[in-house]
């Protein structure tokens, strides 16, 4: 049985992880975490969780572990991980972290998206980037593993074989992101206040989003060479989900068919992607809830774009459900266990 502790534990982030922790048939939880002086059980900050779990939440820096953990996750924000990864590590404990601390190897970009100097540049280089669709071997031997971004999981995911195979330039790329206003977090805000985000749709971070060095650095791994894009993120008055539609220059001519093909050639071990047979794009409503990524692969032979959608659920395979599947490789376990159901559509 993986013991694991959640830091951050009362955030949506936090709440994502214990409900597949609660699914998991090979895992426990062992202690919950959170950095406010709120020590109520889980339950009573999320009544849905009555007769599944009771874990009281301790507060950060107080706790006292009844066992020692073998896996925690920092479901926190930036700043915290490369803080306070160390000592777990150093423990003998696995550690996997929201946040983008962990997501690029030069602290120099770090610095530069994220505004502040990495605490701990040294653990940059050992770090192991958390979408196992295309890193599975090296999140198996990893003991840190820095969870994808969740506008990051469907961009890369929807171009990575695109640029792998060689169909598409790496230049000129421009990626439409559109995300549910819980991608923000449980703190209120002004802007998430009901009559302002309401029938409201708003571009945000135009030319500054922390998510695109992100996809530039792991695109280019795909690509073999420099990926340049434009993300530009909107923010839509839904609760949940995220749809990343991808715009790419053809490199040489190509069907629906072939393009559709080569993807499903390309996901065939990778149970969480699901290719749409004809190129229809189903939305978000189809992935609510589920660990599922979905992707639409079209070809405009006229402009000679290939333009790929993908719909995820940003709370579940845009952050928790990724890093339960993480700890699933890491540990050795069938990738799919406590996420194999399908998604609350309607």
């Amino acid at each position: 049985m993986i013991r694991a502790k959640v830091i951050g534990a009362t955030g949506y982030g936090g709440l994502g992880i214990i409900e597949g922790l609660l699914r998991h048939p090979q895992a426990q939880i062992t202690s919950l975490v959170a950095r406010q002086d709120d020590t109520r059980r889980i339950d009573e900050f999320y009544p849905h969780l009555r007769g599944f779990c009771d874990l009281r939440v301790q507060v950060a820096g107080t706790e006292v572990d009844s066992e020692q953990p073998d896996v925690v996750f920092f479901a926190t924000p930036n700043g915290v991980g490369m803080n306070e990864a160390r000592g777990y590590l150093d423990a003998g404990v696995k550690v996997i972290d929201y946040s983008g601390d962990f997501r690029f190897r030069d602290p120099a970009v770090y610095r530069e998206w994220y505004g502040k100097d990495h605490a701990d540049p040294e653990l940059l280089a050992e770090a192991v980037y958390g979408l196992p669709e295309l890193y599975r071997e090296q999140i198996a031997g990893a003991r840190l593993v820095a969870n994808v971004g969740c506008f990051a999981v469907g961009a890369i995911l929807a171009l990575a074989p695109a640029l792998r195979l060689g169909l598409v330039e790496p230049d000129g790329i421009i990626i439409d992101g559109k995300t549910a206003v819980s991608g923000a977090g449980k703190s209120p805000k002004p802007s998430f206040h009901f009559p302002h985000r309401n029938e409201n749709v708003e571009a945000y971070r135009i030319v500054e989003h922390q998510h695109t060095p992100e996809m530039e650095c792991y695109l280019s791994d795909m690509a073999g060479e420099p990926v340049t894009l434009t993300f530009v993120a909107h923010l839509v008055p839904t609760s949940r989900g995220i749809l990343d539609t991808c715009y790419a220059r053809l490199a040489k001519p190509i069907t629906p068919e072939e393009a559709r093909a080569a993807y499903r050639d390309f996901y065939a071990g990778s149970p969480f992607v699901r290719v749409s047979d004809d190129g229809t794009c189903h939305g978000t409503g189809v992935v609510l809830g589920s660990n599922f990524a979905d992707l639409a692969v079209n070809v405009n032979q006229r402009t000679g774009q290939l333009i790929v959608t993908a719909a995820e659920d940003n709370l579940v395979k845009g952050q928790a459900g990724s890093a339960l599947q993480n700890m699933n490789v890491m540990f050795g376990l069938d990738e799919g266990l406590g996420l194999t159901h399908w998604g609350l559509y309607p």
